[in-house]
This record gives structure tokens, sequence and C-alpha cells, in this order.
């Protein structure tokens, strides 16, 4: 995913605050002129949709990883700084609007993703286990209440 923000008026101070925010969710921020970012993805489909935000002054967040958090990231700093907004991203060839950036900002971490998935599994596994140990106590108490019938 590649986010492109407006970084007019910026200081080296922010821009530094802006990259270790984006470490932890292994986003790099790139500054670089419009020219060169048009060589760089010509002729390449997938960024095709990234021409139309390559004016004015821009900073390139490159996220590989932690969409989610990078977005966050971004958005909690330009909610601190107030000077930065965000032109637009894009992801897998498409352009998002800016109510789908916030969308991906809202959406629960890595993190806390697995730690649902491995809660569902566990939940259907011991539900699996219950069912196969109720089978042969149902069972045993059929039998005996069988017997004490039959005894009667």
């Amino acid at each position: 995913m590649a986010v492109v923000l407006d970084y007019k008026g910026l200081t080296i101070k922010e821009m530094s605050d802006l990259r270790s925010r984006l470490q932890t969710t292994n986003g790099i921020c790139k500054v670089t002129k419009n020219s060169l970012m048009r060589k760089a993805i010509d002729g390449d489909s997938n960024w095709n949709d990234l021409e139309s935000l390559l004016t004015g002054t821009n900073a390139f967040v490159l996220i590989k990883e932690d969409v989610g958090g990078a977005v966050k990231a971004i958005q909690s700093f330009q909610k601190d700084t107030k000077k930065s907004e965000t032109k637009g991203a894009l992801f897998e060839g498409r352009l998002l609007s800016d109510s789908e950036i916030k969308e991906i900002a809202s959406l629960p971490s890595k993190e806390v993703l697995m730690a649902k998935i491995a809660g569902a599994l566990n939940a259907v596994a011991s539900k699996i286990a219950i069912s196969i140990n109720e089978v042969p106590s149902g069972l045993a108490r059929s039998l005996k209440q069988r017997s004490e019938q039959s005894e009667s």
C-alpha cells in the first residue's frame, strides 16, 4: 500500500517523528520529486492510478505488512501536528477514497485478529472434545438406568 501525504510545512523533527511512528508497522516514509516517482511507476499498471496524486509537495508512505497500524500511525501524527493531509492511497492497484482509508484504520491489528481466530478455534476444539466425551458418558448413564429398571 502507498499513502501520499502533503508534507508542506512539516519540519525535519516532525518528519522524523512520523518515520519513527511508522517503524513499528514496517512502514517507510520517503520524500521524492514527483518527476522521479513518475519514472519509477512508468509502465507498471498497478501504479498508474498514483499519477493523479503527483502534484505539489509529496511524501510517500510505503507499507508492507501492518496496513491498519500504519494508517493509524499516520492519522495520529496528522492529528497531533495538524499540518499534514492525506492526498490519497493506492492499494493493490486501486485508488482508495478517504472513507476507505478511514475504514482501514479502524481495522483491528494483526495480533488482535490472530487472537480472535485462535480463540474461535479453541472454542470449536473444546466443543468437539465435550461432545466426544459425552457419547460414552451418555451410554453409561443409559445402561445404568436400564439395569436399575430391570432389577425392579
